[in-house]
């Protein structure tokens, strides 16, 4: 098997009050050949998009970026975790050039708000929560169906059918059909067994099969789209076929797995994971003892942004192992090309702006009376849902991607950066 010379992608891209841009990643991944799915034959470019709840409009304000920079973009393969099954659902079933899409996906962050998310009565919610309080402390609460999450995210669900035109996503059939799509896939965790299930379509594509992990090719509807983007704890699970799924993000330890199952040749994956510099790292975040907010915060924040850098730095320290073996001795790996781009400000810091606009209860559980707001609002900044401040999000995504056009059409521009043999 040939393997192409590496072509040098920018280590650096922006960066916020600095000369100098803030880095993002060039890696090249590898991976069994056995492992990859037939996929397309090469050349094949996946488009990964990872959660974070009300991050997921960053990933969008980047592609509007990078599309109007590349109007040629067409990325075959989609993969939505998270929230960003949000994203990737809309792009694989709207019918258009890619730069149509984006504008579209635009459209649609820009229309959400809170009350098109969850319900945001303030006597709803202290219904909610103290039903399931009660429930935790004596088995017994006082409603006549089961409540599974703090907030009621029927509102999203109607939402979000009117936005994609039904619940069948008839849509992404017709892209498949047409060739304009080769495979989707939006991952979703099974509560009952706790393993990773990416629920996908696709044309000669067959299932896969891990200790935690697996394939089920399916109609996509709607109904995967809500189970992939059900954050824990906070929006109830999805009924899928008899079986409960939420969140895709949570134990998913390897994010760029299922575009390589599909695949995958290349990859490009958006983040919505501000990377701090080494002087940010090191300052306090808030003072005090840790609040209950800020403590979830943390936890989502390690189960939802951290997981894809340590995939994509595995991916790159075994490529780098597997470059230096004679191609005879490479048991059947190959590289694949991943370029990640991430936020170039801190976008939970951004959320302290917009917490007074937040309904009562939530404010209340971000902080206590009388205290300074934290220095960056972590679980604020995901739960966020609201159209200012979605705005904003928007606004740096696509001054990202326009500064990361050149990082993509070094991406792009390696030609058949390896053979894809089935």
């Amino acid at each position: 098997m040939a393997v192409s010379a590496r072509k040098t992608i920018p280590r650096w891209g922006v960066g916020l009050g600095s000369e100098r841009p803030a880095p993002i990643e060039d890696q090249r991944a590898t991976m069994p050949m056995g492992d990859t799915g037939p996929g397309t034959a090469s050349g094949g470019l996946a488009l990964t998009l990872f959660g974070g709840g009300a991050r997921a409009a960053y990933q969008v304000g980047v592609l509007r970026g990078l599309a109007r920079g590349r109007p040629d973009l067409r990325p075959s393969i989609l993969v939505g975790i998270s929230a960003g099954a949000i994203n990737a659902a809309h792009l694989g079933n709207r019918v258009g050039s890619f730069e149509e899409k984006t504008a579209a996906l635009t459209e649609l962050w820009r229309g959400i708000d809170v009350e098109r998310v969850f319900e945001t009565r303030p006597l709803a919610l202290l219904h909610r929560a103290a039903c399931i309080g009660l429930r935790l402390a004596t088995g017994w609460a006082p409603t006549l169906r089961p409540l599974h999450g703090l907030v009621d995210s029927a509102p999203l669900a109607q939402f979000l059918g009117r936005e994609f035109g039904g619940r069948d996503l008839a849509g992404i059939r017709e892209n498949l059909a047409s060739g304009d799509l080769d495979a989707i896939a939006l991952v979703a965790l099974q509560y009952a067994t706790g393993r990773t299930i990416s629920f996908y379509a696709g044309r000669d594509l067959v299932e896969w099969d891990r200790p935690l992990r697996r394939g089920e090719r399916v109609e996509l509807g709607l109904e995967h789209v809500l189970a992939s983007s059900a954050l824990p704890l906070f929006f109830p699970p999805t009924e899928i076929g008899g079986e409960w799924y939420g969140d895709g993000g949570v134990r998913l330890s390897a994010p760029l797995a299922p575009a390589v199952h599909l695949g995958a040749e290349r990859i490009l994956a958006v983040s919505p994971r501000y990377r701090p510099s080494g002087d940010e790292a090191s300052m306090r975040r808030f003072e005090g003892a840790p609040r209950a907010a800020q403590i979830l915060g943390n936890l989502m924040s390690a189960t939802f942004l951290d997981v894809l850098d340590q995939d994509a730095l595995h991916l790159e320290r075994i490529n780098g192992l597997v470059e230096r073996l004679p191609e005879a001795e490479r048991m059947g790996l190959r590289p694949i090309r991943c370029l990640v781009i991430r936020p170039s400000r801190d976008i939970a810091a951004l959320a302290n702006d917009f917490e007074p606009r937040l309904p009562f209860v939530f404010r209340f559980l971000t902080r206590r009376w009388g205290t300074k707001r934290a220095r960056t609002q972590e679980l604020l900044s995901t739960i966020l849902f609201q159209e200012d401040y979605v705005r904003a999000l928007l606004e740096v995504g696509e001054e990202d991607g326009e500064r990361n056009v050149d990082a993509l059409a070094e991406l792009l521009d390696d030609q058949n950066p390896t053979a894809s043999p089935r």
